[in-house]
């Protein structure tokens, strides 16, 4: 039996975030088939991790229009535009009706192993072109299966892979060993659990971004009713005039807020900065862990550690395809220009699309959060202009590809995000980076330890 023509073929799409959901919506207003691929149990599986906090975006601004009018005929009305959602709130009452008026185009539990060519490694040249996609796929019953397709879409972020404790990019000696004591999210402490292992103990927090603010505060109020709660605030830099943020000078209300609750902490003596401070090992004092710096330094010994230093993307499953990344951000080397966070902020970005996410791998694209690599600049509206453009092009339409469809808000600045569970403190004027305070990112992912 031969096999099916190229055209016949779905697109694949790796995730079941906001914009890999958008990426579907997209496909399907130009006639083209979508699958998509989701790896947890739910639409928003990673968005769900971070429920507890909020976006500094408002809800005007994490949806995507084609996926508005794919939601229209179910009854969804977008909740209050203004209003700025957690990421619950974006997981239940966006991302999941939108995954469920998607019907069979989503299938859960299936988690990408592999991509490649039919037939070809990455070596291969003759005929790769002409070849469809194999997607290698792990099922949750265990099963394998191969998969084809014509394209595909990978929007799988970079929530799965955060930056590690070590100074140098990689793990810190000895973490495997303390790992039951380490952690790389922001505490929910309305978690009993997760309480009880910071209430009136030492914990040490790593980062320097939006992610950090919001442990520090939300230790600091921990110490307030709980005595003896101390956290130990470790920055690989120096602390400047720009540490906390822009304050009351914030274009942006509720980031300004957490910076200088951030500063508060450590003025009204919950916390203490560390500064200078690049992590080798992690050593165990008793049942407690010391943190040891490159030059020798050794901290007093804390109960936790919080980790939160950025993301990045996982690039293992992708080896067989022929990738062009920056050296640097293993971002698409045509896009790294535009987002790199030595320049930009999520809102000097511009809008962009297929001439700057395209690779050697003619019909594979990277999109969303993972489409940055490891900058912190990402914006839930530019991931899906992103889709819009890769869409086009899929369908043929070049023009419509190339063509920028996107105004970003005025307000639209890198910040991360917003003060827990706190709805008075978000902006009312627009956001930035739709994603929580936890995640190197800017929409389905949270806001990046060093940023977005």
């Amino acid at each position: 039996m031969s096999a099916p023509a190229p055209d016949q073929l779905p697109v694949v799409v790796i995730g079941a975030g906001p914009v890999g959901l958008a990426a579907a919506a997209h496909l399907l207003e130009r006639g083209l088939d979508p699958l998509v691929l989701e790896a947890g149990p739910t639409a928003g599986t990673a968005v769900r991790d971070w429920a507890h906090v909020r976006l500094f975006s408002p809800w005007a601004e994490v949806t995507d229009a084609a996926a508005e009018k794919l939601l229209a005929p179910t009854g969804w009305v977008r909740p209050d535009g203004a209003s700025c959602p957690t990421g619950g709130d974006w997981a239940e009452h966006y991302l999941q009706p939108l995954a469920d008026a998607l019907g069979d185009k989503v299938r859960y539990g299936a988690t990408v192993t592999g991509v490649a060519r039919a037939g070809r490694d990455r070596i291969v040249d003759a005929d790769r072109a002409e070849q469809p996609f194999t997607v290698h796929v792990r099922r949750a019953d265990g099963g394998e299966e191969r998969l084809l397709a014509r394209a595909v879409v990978d929007a799988s972020g970079t929530w799965s892979t955060p930056g590690p404790l070590g100074a140098d990019g990689l793990p810190a000696l000895g973490e495997q060993a303390a790992a039951a004591h380490v952690s790389y999210r922001v505490p929910d402490l309305h978690d009993p659990a997760v309480r009880a292992r910071h209430a009136g103990r030492r914990t040490a927090v790593v980062g320097s971004g939006a992610s950090a603010f919001t442990a520090l505060a939300l230790l600091a109020d921990l110490a307030r009713e709980e005595p003896g709660t101390h956290a130990v605030w470790i920055l690989r830099r120096g602390l400047t005039g720009s540490t906390y943020g822009g304050g009351e000078a914030d274009r942006l209300p509720a980031r300004g807020a957490l910076g200088l609750r951030a500063r508060a902490a450590v003025e009204d003596g919950h916390a203490d900065a560390v500064t200078g401070f690049r992590t080798r090992a992690v050593e165990r004092d008793g049942d407690r862990l010391v943190l040891v710096a490159e030059d020798g330094r050794r901290l007093d010994p804390v109960d936790e550690v919080v980790v939160l230093t950025g993301l990045r993307p996982d690039l293992s499953f992708l080896s067989e395809v022929r990738l062009g990344l920056d050296e640097r951000l293993q971002a698409p080397a045509a896009l790294a220009p535009l987002i790199d966070p030595n320049v930009h902020s999520c809102g000097t970005v511009q809008p962009h699309g297929v001439s700057e996410l395209a690779h050697p791998e003619q019909d594979l694209y990277l999109v969303g959060m993972k489409s940055y690599g490891r900058a912190p600049t990402f914006l839930a509206l530019t991931g899906y202009e992103q889709v819009r453009s890769v869409a086009a092009v899929l369908a043929g339409d070049r023009e419509a590809a190339e063509r920028v469809e996107l105004t970003l808000p005025e307000t639209g600045v890198c910040g991360g995000a917003g003060w827990y569970d706190e709805p008075e403190a978000a902006p009312s004027d627009g956001g930035c980076c739709s994603a929580p305070a936890v995640v190197r990112i800017g929409t389905g992912a949270p806001a990046g330890a060093d940023g977005c």
